[in-house]
Protein backbone atom coordinates (compact mmCIF):
# COMPACT_ATOMS: atom_id res chain seq x y z
CA UNK A 1 0.00 0.00 0.00
CA UNK A 2 2.81 2.43 0.87
CA UNK A 3 4.52 1.80 -2.47
CA UNK A 4 1.28 2.48 -4.36
CA UNK A 5 0.62 5.65 -2.34
CA UNK A 6 4.15 6.85 -3.02
CA UNK A 7 3.76 6.41 -6.77
CA UNK A 8 0.37 8.15 -6.77
CA UNK A 9 1.76 11.10 -4.78
CA UNK A 10 4.81 11.40 -7.02
CA UNK A 11 2.95 11.29 -10.32
CA UNK A 12 0.18 13.56 -9.02
CA UNK A 13 2.86 16.09 -8.12
CA UNK A 14 4.37 15.76 -11.60
CA UNK A 15 0.94 16.45 -13.13
CA UNK A 16 0.41 19.46 -10.86
CA UNK A 17 3.79 20.96 -11.79
CA UNK A 18 3.21 20.35 -15.48
CA UNK A 19 -0.32 21.69 -15.82
CA UNK A 20 -1.32 23.70 -12.73
CA UNK A 21 1.64 25.28 -10.96
CA UNK A 22 4.68 27.11 -12.30
CA UNK A 23 7.31 27.52 -9.53
CA UNK A 24 8.89 30.47 -11.38
CA UNK A 25 5.75 32.49 -10.61
CA UNK A 26 6.64 32.40 -6.92
CA UNK A 27 10.40 32.92 -7.12
CA UNK A 28 11.31 36.31 -5.69
CA UNK A 29 7.98 36.79 -3.91
CA UNK A 30 9.17 35.49 -0.54
CA UNK A 31 5.65 34.20 0.09
CA UNK A 32 4.60 31.23 2.19
CA UNK A 33 3.60 29.54 -1.07
CA UNK A 34 7.27 29.54 -2.11
CA UNK A 35 8.26 27.79 1.12
CA UNK A 36 5.34 25.36 0.81
CA UNK A 37 6.27 24.43 -2.76
CA UNK A 38 9.90 23.84 -1.82
CA UNK A 39 8.99 21.65 1.16
CA UNK A 40 6.40 19.78 -0.92
CA UNK A 41 8.77 19.08 -3.80
CA UNK A 42 11.65 18.19 -1.48
CA UNK A 43 9.43 15.79 0.46
CA UNK A 44 8.05 14.08 -2.65
CA UNK A 45 11.50 13.71 -4.24
CA UNK A 46 12.97 12.42 -0.98
CA UNK A 47 10.11 9.94 -0.56
CA UNK A 48 10.51 8.82 -4.16
CA UNK A 49 14.25 8.31 -3.56
CA UNK A 50 13.34 5.86 -0.79
CA UNK A 51 11.05 4.16 -3.28
CA UNK A 52 13.92 3.85 -5.74
CA UNK A 53 16.07 2.18 -3.10
CA UNK A 54 13.22 -0.14 -2.09
CA UNK A 55 12.54 -1.25 -5.65
CA UNK A 56 16.25 -1.54 -6.43
CA UNK A 57 16.58 -3.87 -3.45
CA UNK A 58 13.67 -5.94 -4.78
CA UNK A 59 15.54 -6.27 -8.08
CA UNK A 60 18.77 -6.96 -6.19
CA UNK A 61 17.22 -9.93 -4.39
CA UNK A 62 16.34 -11.45 -7.73
CA UNK A 63 19.67 -10.74 -9.44
CA UNK A 64 21.94 -11.55 -6.48
CA UNK A 65 25.28 -9.93 -5.70
CA UNK A 66 27.11 -8.02 -7.03
CA UNK A 67 24.57 -7.17 -9.75
CA UNK A 68 22.00 -6.20 -7.15
CA UNK A 69 24.22 -3.59 -5.53
CA UNK A 70 25.21 -2.30 -8.96
CA UNK A 71 21.55 -1.73 -9.88
CA UNK A 72 21.07 0.24 -6.66
CA UNK A 73 24.12 2.46 -7.08
CA UNK A 74 23.41 3.19 -10.75
CA UNK A 75 19.79 4.08 -9.95
CA UNK A 76 20.96 6.56 -7.33
CA UNK A 77 23.54 8.13 -9.65
CA UNK A 78 20.87 8.63 -12.35
CA UNK A 79 18.92 10.70 -9.82
CA UNK A 80 22.04 12.65 -8.88
CA UNK A 81 22.85 13.50 -12.50
CA UNK A 82 19.22 14.53 -13.10
CA UNK A 83 19.23 16.92 -10.14
CA UNK A 84 22.59 18.47 -11.06
CA UNK A 85 21.50 18.85 -14.68
CA UNK A 86 18.25 20.54 -13.65
CA UNK A 87 20.03 23.10 -11.47
CA UNK A 88 22.64 23.84 -14.13
CA UNK A 89 20.02 24.24 -16.85
CA UNK A 90 17.79 26.48 -14.73
CA UNK A 91 20.23 28.74 -12.92
CA UNK A 92 22.85 29.37 -15.63
CA UNK A 93 25.33 30.69 -13.04
CA UNK A 94 26.40 27.69 -10.96
CA UNK A 95 29.78 26.69 -12.43
CA UNK A 96 30.82 24.90 -9.23
CA UNK A 97 27.63 22.88 -8.64
CA UNK A 98 28.94 19.64 -10.17
CA UNK A 99 32.17 19.93 -8.21
CA UNK A 100 30.38 20.76 -4.96
CA UNK A 101 27.96 17.85 -5.37
CA UNK A 102 30.66 15.30 -6.18
CA UNK A 103 32.80 16.48 -3.28
CA UNK A 104 29.80 16.41 -0.95
CA UNK A 105 28.98 12.87 -2.07
CA UNK A 106 32.56 11.74 -1.38
CA UNK A 107 32.58 13.36 2.07
CA UNK A 108 29.12 12.08 3.00
CA UNK A 109 29.77 8.54 1.74
CA UNK A 110 33.47 7.99 2.46
CA UNK A 111 33.48 9.78 5.82
CA UNK A 112 29.91 10.19 7.04
CA UNK A 113 28.23 6.92 6.07
CA UNK A 114 31.40 4.82 6.34
CA UNK A 115 32.11 6.37 9.75
CA UNK A 116 28.63 5.67 11.12
CA UNK A 117 28.67 2.13 9.69
CA UNK A 118 32.04 1.24 11.20
CA UNK A 119 31.15 2.85 14.52
CA UNK A 120 27.83 1.02 14.78
CA UNK A 121 29.38 -2.25 13.61
CA UNK A 122 32.29 -1.90 16.03
CA UNK A 123 30.02 -1.16 18.99
CA UNK A 124 27.79 -4.13 18.19
CA UNK A 125 30.27 -6.75 16.94
CA UNK A 126 33.66 -5.41 18.17
CA UNK A 127 35.30 -6.41 14.88
CA UNK A 128 33.83 -6.98 11.45
CA UNK A 129 35.34 -8.69 8.43
CA UNK A 130 34.88 -7.93 4.74
CA UNK A 131 36.24 -8.94 1.35
CA UNK A 132 39.52 -7.04 1.10
CA UNK A 133 39.88 -7.62 -2.66
CA UNK A 134 36.62 -5.83 -3.41
CA UNK A 135 37.43 -2.81 -1.25
CA UNK A 136 40.88 -2.55 -2.82
CA UNK A 137 39.36 -2.69 -6.32
CA UNK A 138 36.96 0.12 -5.47
CA UNK A 139 39.72 2.34 -4.06
CA UNK A 140 41.97 1.62 -7.07
CA UNK A 141 39.25 3.23 -9.21
CA UNK A 142 38.10 5.97 -6.81
CA UNK A 143 41.55 7.48 -6.18
CA UNK A 144 42.53 8.26 -9.81
CA UNK A 145 38.98 9.34 -10.71
CA UNK A 146 38.86 11.74 -7.75
CA UNK A 147 42.27 13.22 -8.54
CA UNK A 148 41.54 13.62 -12.27
CA UNK A 149 38.14 15.23 -11.61
CA UNK A 150 38.71 17.41 -8.54
CA UNK A 151 42.45 18.09 -8.20
CA UNK A 152 44.12 18.02 -11.63
CA UNK A 153 42.06 20.95 -13.07
CA UNK A 154 43.78 23.24 -10.56
CA UNK A 155 47.18 22.48 -12.09
CA UNK A 156 46.46 22.60 -15.83
CA UNK A 157 47.63 25.72 -17.68
CA UNK A 158 45.50 25.67 -20.84
CA UNK A 159 42.59 27.44 -19.10
CA UNK A 160 41.85 29.34 -15.91
CA UNK A 161 42.39 27.61 -12.57
CA UNK A 162 39.89 24.86 -11.82
CA UNK A 163 38.62 24.42 -15.38
CA UNK A 164 39.49 22.20 -18.34
CA UNK A 165 39.99 23.00 -21.99
CA UNK A 166 37.68 21.44 -24.57
CA UNK A 167 40.27 18.81 -25.51
CA UNK A 168 41.02 18.00 -21.87
CA UNK A 169 37.32 17.73 -21.04
CA UNK A 170 36.69 15.42 -23.99
CA UNK A 171 39.62 13.07 -23.36
CA UNK A 172 39.23 13.07 -19.56
CA UNK A 173 35.55 12.16 -19.98
CA UNK A 174 36.49 9.27 -22.26
CA UNK A 175 39.18 8.10 -19.83
CA UNK A 176 36.75 8.33 -16.92
CA UNK A 177 34.01 6.39 -18.69
CA UNK A 178 36.53 3.82 -19.92
CA UNK A 179 38.00 3.25 -16.47
CA UNK A 180 34.57 2.93 -14.87
CA UNK A 181 33.37 0.59 -17.65
CA UNK A 182 36.40 -1.65 -17.15
CA UNK A 183 35.64 -1.73 -13.44
CA UNK A 184 32.03 -2.76 -14.12
CA UNK A 185 33.30 -5.51 -16.41
CA UNK A 186 35.51 -6.76 -13.59
CA UNK A 187 32.73 -6.45 -11.01
CA UNK A 188 30.12 -8.32 -13.01
CA UNK A 189 32.42 -10.68 -14.88
CA UNK A 190 35.44 -12.75 -14.02
CA UNK A 191 36.03 -11.19 -10.58
CA UNK A 192 32.54 -11.20 -9.09
CA UNK A 193 33.94 -13.02 -6.09
CA UNK A 194 35.83 -9.88 -5.03
CA UNK A 195 32.50 -8.30 -4.07
CA UNK A 196 30.98 -11.23 -2.19
CA UNK A 197 31.49 -12.29 1.44
CA UNK A 198 34.65 -14.35 1.76
CA UNK A 199 33.95 -18.03 1.13
CA UNK A 200 34.85 -20.35 3.97
CA UNK A 201 34.72 -17.71 6.70
CA UNK A 202 32.88 -18.28 9.94
CA UNK A 203 29.29 -17.20 10.52
CA UNK A 204 30.46 -13.69 11.44
CA UNK A 205 31.26 -12.98 7.79
CA UNK A 206 28.02 -14.39 6.44
CA UNK A 207 26.17 -12.23 8.90
CA UNK A 208 22.59 -12.63 10.01
CA UNK A 209 19.55 -12.20 7.85
CA UNK A 210 18.41 -8.62 7.38
CA UNK A 211 14.79 -8.36 8.52
CA UNK A 212 12.84 -7.95 5.32
CA UNK A 213 9.30 -8.04 4.01
CA UNK A 214 8.03 -10.88 1.86
CA UNK A 215 9.27 -10.64 -1.73
CA UNK A 216 7.05 -8.40 -3.81
CA UNK A 217 4.99 -10.12 -6.51
CA UNK A 218 5.92 -9.94 -10.14
CA UNK A 219 8.80 -10.91 -12.36
CA UNK A 220 12.19 -9.21 -12.45
CA UNK A 221 11.12 -7.30 -15.56
CA UNK A 222 8.01 -6.00 -13.81
CA UNK A 223 10.02 -4.88 -10.75
CA UNK A 224 12.43 -3.03 -13.07
CA UNK A 225 9.44 -1.20 -14.61
CA UNK A 226 8.29 -0.19 -11.12
CA UNK A 227 11.84 0.98 -10.38
CA UNK A 228 11.79 3.18 -13.49
CA UNK A 229 8.35 4.47 -12.47
CA UNK A 230 9.90 5.66 -9.19
CA UNK A 231 12.91 7.26 -10.87
CA UNK A 232 11.02 9.21 -13.55
CA UNK A 233 9.07 11.52 -11.18
CA UNK A 234 12.35 12.60 -9.58
CA UNK A 235 13.82 13.41 -12.99
CA UNK A 236 10.68 15.30 -14.03
CA UNK A 237 10.42 17.26 -10.76
CA UNK A 238 14.12 18.10 -10.61
CA UNK A 239 13.77 21.29 -12.65
CA UNK A 240 10.99 22.66 -10.42
CA UNK A 241 13.01 21.92 -7.30
CA UNK A 242 16.13 23.46 -8.87
CA UNK A 243 14.38 26.80 -9.44
CA UNK A 244 13.29 27.03 -5.80
CA UNK A 245 16.59 25.70 -4.45
CA UNK A 246 18.63 28.28 -6.32
CA UNK A 247 16.34 31.08 -5.14
CA UNK A 248 16.39 29.87 -1.53
CA UNK A 249 20.18 29.69 -1.30
CA UNK A 250 20.50 33.17 -2.78
CA UNK A 251 17.78 34.64 -0.54
CA UNK A 252 19.28 33.17 2.62
CA UNK A 253 22.82 34.18 1.68
CA UNK A 254 23.88 30.56 2.26
CA UNK A 255 27.15 29.16 0.88
CA UNK A 256 26.89 28.08 -2.76
CA UNK A 257 28.22 24.65 -1.76
CA UNK A 258 25.02 24.07 0.23
CA UNK A 259 23.18 23.27 -3.03
CA UNK A 260 25.54 20.40 -3.72
CA UNK A 261 25.18 19.11 -0.17
CA UNK A 262 21.37 19.16 -0.37
CA UNK A 263 21.46 17.22 -3.65
CA UNK A 264 23.91 14.70 -2.17
CA UNK A 265 21.75 14.26 0.93
CA UNK A 266 18.59 13.73 -1.14
CA UNK A 267 20.31 11.13 -3.27
CA UNK A 268 22.36 9.15 -0.78
CA UNK A 269 20.39 9.17 2.49
CA UNK A 270 18.24 6.16 1.46
CA UNK A 271 21.30 4.25 0.27
CA UNK A 272 23.09 5.15 3.50
CA UNK A 273 20.22 3.64 5.46
CA UNK A 274 20.55 0.45 3.40
CA UNK A 275 24.25 0.33 4.27
CA UNK A 276 23.45 0.73 7.98
CA UNK A 277 20.95 -2.13 7.79
CA UNK A 278 23.65 -4.32 6.25
CA UNK A 279 26.14 -3.41 8.99
CA UNK A 280 23.56 -4.09 11.70
CA UNK A 281 23.20 -7.58 10.20
CA UNK A 282 27.01 -7.99 10.23
CA UNK A 283 27.20 -7.88 6.44
CA UNK A 284 30.03 -5.38 6.11
CA UNK A 285 30.97 -6.49 2.60
CA UNK A 286 27.55 -5.42 1.30
CA UNK A 287 27.79 -2.08 3.15
CA UNK A 288 31.22 -1.44 1.61
CA UNK A 289 29.87 -2.31 -1.84
CA UNK A 290 27.13 0.30 -1.33
CA UNK A 291 29.41 3.05 0.02
CA UNK A 292 32.46 2.65 -2.19
CA UNK A 293 30.27 1.74 -5.15
CA UNK A 294 28.36 5.01 -4.73
CA UNK A 295 31.61 6.99 -4.71
CA UNK A 296 32.99 5.20 -7.77
CA UNK A 297 29.79 5.55 -9.81
CA UNK A 298 29.43 9.21 -8.87
CA UNK A 299 32.89 10.03 -10.17
CA UNK A 300 32.63 7.72 -13.16
CA UNK A 301 29.30 9.04 -14.45
CA UNK A 302 28.77 12.53 -13.01
CA UNK A 303 31.98 14.09 -14.34
CA UNK A 304 31.25 13.33 -18.02
CA UNK A 305 27.61 14.41 -17.57
CA UNK A 306 28.53 17.74 -15.99
CA UNK A 307 31.16 18.49 -18.63
CA UNK A 308 28.71 17.61 -21.42
CA UNK A 309 26.01 19.89 -19.97
CA UNK A 310 28.53 22.71 -19.67
CA UNK A 311 29.54 22.22 -23.30
CA UNK A 312 25.95 22.08 -24.62
CA UNK A 313 24.83 25.14 -22.64
CA UNK A 314 28.07 27.10 -23.05
CA UNK A 315 28.51 27.34 -19.29
CA UNK A 316 31.87 27.32 -17.54
CA UNK A 317 32.38 24.25 -15.37
CA UNK A 318 34.75 24.63 -12.42
CA UNK A 319 35.94 21.25 -11.13
CA UNK A 320 39.08 22.07 -9.12
CA UNK A 321 38.64 22.14 -5.35
CA UNK A 322 39.88 24.86 -3.04
CA UNK A 323 43.20 24.31 -1.28
CA UNK A 324 41.57 23.30 2.02
CA UNK A 325 39.20 20.88 0.31
CA UNK A 326 42.05 19.31 -1.66
CA UNK A 327 43.79 18.60 1.63
CA UNK A 328 40.58 17.13 3.06
CA UNK A 329 40.10 14.97 -0.04
CA UNK A 330 43.70 13.71 0.13
CA UNK A 331 43.34 12.79 3.82
CA UNK A 332 40.00 11.07 3.09
CA UNK A 333 41.49 8.94 0.31
CA UNK A 334 44.53 8.01 2.43
CA UNK A 335 42.32 7.20 5.42
CA UNK A 336 40.04 4.96 3.37
CA UNK A 337 43.09 3.17 1.98
CA UNK A 338 44.29 2.50 5.54
CA UNK A 339 40.84 1.57 6.84
CA UNK A 340 40.23 -1.00 4.11
CA UNK A 341 43.69 -2.56 4.08
CA UNK A 342 43.47 -5.34 6.67
CA UNK A 343 40.19 -7.18 6.14
CA UNK A 344 38.87 -6.16 9.56
CA UNK A 345 37.48 -2.95 11.04
CA UNK A 346 36.73 -1.62 14.51
CA UNK A 347 34.90 1.38 15.95
CA UNK A 348 38.18 3.37 16.01
CA UNK A 349 38.17 3.74 12.23
CA UNK A 350 34.55 4.85 12.41
CA UNK A 351 35.29 7.67 14.85
CA UNK A 352 38.19 8.92 12.70
CA UNK A 353 36.02 8.98 9.55
CA UNK A 354 33.28 10.85 11.40
CA UNK A 355 35.81 13.41 12.64
CA UNK A 356 36.77 14.20 9.04
CA UNK A 357 33.09 14.49 8.11
CA UNK A 358 32.54 17.11 10.82
CA UNK A 359 35.60 19.01 9.57
CA UNK A 360 33.97 19.05 6.13
CA UNK A 361 30.76 20.52 7.56
CA UNK A 362 32.67 23.24 9.41
CA UNK A 363 34.57 24.22 6.23
CA UNK A 364 31.29 24.57 4.29
CA UNK A 365 30.06 27.37 6.55
CA UNK A 366 33.47 28.73 7.54
CA UNK A 367 35.82 28.27 4.55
Amino acid sequence: MTAHLRLVAAWATVAAMQFLIDPTDYVGTGSLMTVFLFVWLLGVIFWSAFGVVHEAEEVAERLGEPLGTLVLTLSIVIIEVALISAVMLSAKDVPTLGRDTMFAVLMIVLNGVVGICLLVGGLRFHQQTYNLQGASAYLAVIIPLAVIALVLPNFTTSTSVGTLSLMQAGFFSLFTIGLYASFLWLQTGRHQGFFLPIAGKKDEEAGVAIPHHAPAPGSTGFRILILVANILPIVLLAKSLAVLLDFGIEALGAPAALGGIIIAMIVFTPEGISALKAVAANQLTRAINLCLGAAASTLGLTVPAVLLIGLLTDQPVVLGLSGANMVLLAVTLILNTLTFSSGRTTMLEGTVHLSLFFVFLVLVFSP
